[in-house]
């Protein structure tokens, strides 16, 4: 069963893949590997994560402006996750998101953390703006 879930588009597009999520903010600069496409921080919870084509669900991002780039860098390695969903997205990860055409939903009428349960699949459409999610 599809569960729809109304959001704010932030970078068009429309992305699918299974979730990865985290309660945890994400900073992409020193957080994530752009050659791999894993979180690379020790002190995320999802350390060690492949994020390749996923969903990717978090609060907001965090850190230095220079993240956006390496989102970019992930998009050009072919290491990019699908999609994001975002509690409340922030500059950094909306500038990375739409340079790197990745599609990027926020505000969702619901608490995504709480509606994307990790490995569900999930599809992220920002031209409609609304996630479908497997229940």
């Amino acid at each position: 069963m599809l569960k729809r879930i109304k959001g704010r588009i932030i970078s068009k597009g429309i992305g699918e893949g299974d979730a990865v999520v985290t309660s945890q903010p994400l900073s992409f600069l020193g957080g994530v590997d752009p050659k791999r496409g894993v979180i690379i921080d020790l002190k995320h919870e999802l350390y060690g994560v492949s994020i390749v084509g996923s969903v990717l669900a978090f609060p907001q991002g965090k850190g230095s402006t220079v993240g956006s780039y390496v989102m970019y860098q992930l998009k050009r390695n072919g290491k990019a996750p699908a999609a994001i969903v975002n509690a409340s997205s922030e500059t950094i990860i909306a500038v990375g998101a739409i340079i790197s055409n990745i599609p990027l939903i926020d505000r969702l009428d619901v608490d995504p953390i709480d509606a994307i349960k990790p490995g569900s699949h999930v599809l992220v459409n920002c031209v409609d703006g609304f996630i479908e999610v497997e229940t």
